[in-house]
């Protein structure tokens, strides 16, 4: 008896089938993809959802450039030492200047003695007038960026201060002869280019008509001979001189 039972085999426990970890779901999930993708609407949803995640980024980095100031084709025919400014026009554009119980004038002690030799180029005036206000700098026609003045005898005049103010640049610039220029109140700044006999210093106050210089002469425009160059800029940016004058 005991022979018989020690030949016996002893029978082994059926192993059970091992499973491979993430094998039935990954294939669960293979073929839900498939599944997905063979139907028609969803190439096209897809195509559309990018569509607008591309626009609106465009939008979102085209407003936040906005915030950066242009800069117009036109440019100044005298270099300031600001480089290069925008046009800006009458109408709507024009800024009323009034410091005080002041309002700005003609930096001329005889504004009817003068006369206007190359006017302020405005964008909205006609295309003769536009025309008359272009200054040709070698090859390049540049947009005239403040009114010139002469007197039709070929003689100096005097240049006064158009409105109170500080001095707050004086330079002998090599192209524009001596550049004075005056800031005001509200942003407004007075610039007084190819002038001699220069009167005043940086940081010296000056009051409305006082005489800060004399009409000269500059290499850019040597052609208009002795003359005063006269620009108004409101923030930085040129306004046409004659849209501020109220008398």
């Amino acid at each position: 008896m005991n022979d018989q039972n020690q030949s016996k085999p002893k029978q082994r426990p059926e192993e059970t089938p091992k499973t491979v970890l993430g094998g039935t779901s990954a294939a669960k999930s293979s073929s839900g993809w498939k599944n997905l993708f063979a139907k028609r609407w969803v190439s096209p949803a897809i195509f559309m959802a990018a569509a607008a995640i591309i626009v609106t980024l465009m939008w979102i980095y085209q407003g936040a450039d906005q915030t950066s100031p242009t800069t117009g084709k036109a440019v100044t025919t005298e270099d300031s030492k600001e480089g290069t400014t925008e046009t800006q026009g009458k109408g709507e554009d024009a800024v009323e200047v009034i410091a005080g119980n002041e309002s700005i004038k003609w930096p001329l002690a005889d504004r009817a003695a003068l006369q206007v030799e190359l006017p302020f180029y405005d964008e909205k005036a006609s295309d003769e007038e536009r025309e008359a206000a272009l200054v040709q700098v070698g090859e390049t026609f540049s947009a005239h960026m403040g009114i010139d003045f002469v007197d039709p005898s070929g003689k100096t005049f005097d240049v006064l201060a158009a409105l109170s103010g500080k001095v707050t640049y004086v330079k002998a610039e090599p192209t524009n002869g001596n550049v004075i220029e005056i800031t005001h109140a509200g942003g407004l700044v007075t610039v007084y280019q190819s002038v001699t006999d220069v009167a005043v210093e940086v940081g010296d106050d000056v009051t409305q008509g006082t005489v800060i210089a004399k009409a000269g002469r500059n290499d850019l425009e040597r052609d208009l001979g002795i003359h005063l160059h006269y620009e108004t800029r409101s923030n930085g940016k040129p306004v046409n001189p004659s849209s501020l004058i109220t008398e």
